[in-house]
């Protein structure tokens, strides 16, 4: 049997400036609690701090992009729930 190559991850991030720590556990629980993020998608989240916005970043396989893009769409209607503007996403891969 071969070994199983692993890909790299790839991530997209969204930084929240403005959040403020409830509005961000907010917004986390709803992410957390919605399947689009589920597995093989990963939720990786960066509370806001003093000088730092919060983060969150959907991190996924190559093989797993056309779920994390969907993924995406989800996350930026949560995002625009909690009022949270979106001035711009980067997807790896795309032009």
């Amino acid at each position: 049997m071969l070994p199983r190559m692993t890909s790299p991850r790839q991530g997209i991030a969204f930084t929240l400036d403005g959040v403020d720590e409830l509005t961000f556990a907010r917004i986390l629980r709803d992410v957390m609690s919605d399947a689009a993020f589920a597995r093989p998608l990963q939720v990786q989240a960066q509370e806001p701090r003093p000088g730092s916005s919060a983060r969150l970043t959907l991190a996924f396989l190559p093989q797993d992009r056309a779920a994390a893009v969907q993924a995406t769409q989800r996350l930026k209607t949560v995002l625009l729930r909690y009022g949270v503007q979106i001035d711009s996403v980067h997807v790896p891969g795309e032009a």
